[in-house]
């Protein structure tokens, strides 16, 4: 049987790398084959089709590790602009319950309806559950939270929105790659890959649910939305994808280049693998500052003099609303966390 360990070497992260939650470290396949894309253009060595394969490979990637159907799945740059869509086909008025700490990512794209009465409340974290009831038409949450950590209990979440058929609208950018993930009861779930996947900035994949792709609007489709991509470079007719393609943005070839052979190394390690590591060495660490075993592979403490100590023994790790935040992925080790305590040994 194989573990996270009997992976280690595809990666080379220096000591102390303890902020996978702003940016995750490609492993040598991603690596590569993004150095093998780079190479290629330089010289114009291809056509970009060879590029283009990728986006195929990694949206049927993403599909098997959230248990979608890659028809479900989509393709773009950013969580804000995938969500813009989906707002946009909110009707005036529609109330949209968010966490009180949601990365603005999920926040923005719904906040700028509010001429036309959109209105965006939030409930605390604990509290969320209880706050989905009558009046609230949508539920726009992070699986994991960027600033805390805090893993959502989404079967709960669910079980709420179904309650008054509220929409459910996941942002897995804190929980794709490291937390097993199943869109099933979810409208949308939508990720980028530069953290968790480990896959560089530009590449985004979303599952979109069929009753929520009739109710919403393509408004950025172009060429890469068409039925056959190839017949959809010029003139006014349009046929557009029927499935979930036709919300695609033209992706950023080099980063799914990077992104489709390092969601297939997670699919091969596997996600149960892999949350077992992360979540064992976040509890190692919060064991070590005084801390309750957590659920989460994020952990955020309120540590005078914490961030400056991790500068001093060049643990990288970031300050978020006013809390140290460490977290730990494939790459990461239990000599990482005993590097952080020792850090913190004065505290």
């Amino acid at each position: 049987m194989t573990s996270v360990a009997d992976y280690a070497h595809l990666w080379e992260p220096q000591p102390g790398w303890l902020n996978t939650a702003s940016y995750g470290l490609p492993p040598r396949p991603g690596w590569e084959a993004m150095q093998a894309a780079l190479a290629d253009w330089r010289v114009g060595a291809t056509s970009w089709e060879p590029w283009d394969a990728s986006t195929r490979r990694a949206r049927e990637s993403f599909a098997r590790l959230v248990n979608a159907s890659a028809e479900d799945v989509f393709v773009g740059g950013t969580v804000s602009a995938a969500l813009a869509p989906i707002a946009a086909g909110l009707p005036d008025g529609a109330r949209v319950l968010v966490d009180e700490v949601e990365f603005t990512s999920n926040v923005y794209p719904w906040k700028v309806h509010e001429d036309r009465g959109i209105e965006v409340v939030s409930a605390a974290t604990d509290d969320l559950v209880a706050a989905i009831r009558p009046g609230v038409d949508v539920v726009a949450v992070s699986a994991v939270q960027s600033s805390t950590g805090a893993v959502l209990d989404l079967p709960a979440v669910v079980a709420a929105c179904q309650r008054i058929d509220a929409l459910l609208i996941v942002d897995a950018s804190q929980a794709a790659g490291w937390l097993p993930l199943d869109v099933t009861g979810l409208d949308a779930l939508v990720a980028h890959s530069y953290k968790w996947l480990m896959s560089p900035r530009g590449a985004t994949l979303g599952y979109l649910s069929p009753r929520l792709r009739e109710r919403c609007r393509p408004l950025q489709a172009g060429w890469y939305a068409g039925e056959d991509r190839h017949s959809s470079y010029y003139g006014t007719g349009m046929d557009l994808a029927s499935d979930a393609r036709r919300f695609d943005q033209s992706p950023a070839w080099f980063s799914f280049v990077a992104a489709a052979p390092t969601l297939e190394l997670l699919e091969e390690i596997g996600i149960a693998a892999i949350h077992a590591h992360n979540v064992s060495l976040a509890n190692e660490f919060r064991a070590g500052v005084g801390l309750p075993a957590g659920d989460s592979a994020i952990v955020s403490t309120r540590m005078p003099g914490a961030e400056e100590a991790f500068a001093a023994a060049g643990i990288r790790a970031a300050v978020r609303n006013g809390g140290l935040r460490v977290s730990f992925h494939v790459y990461s080790t239990s000599e990482d966390v005993q590097l952080a305590l020792k850090a913190l040994e004065r505290l």
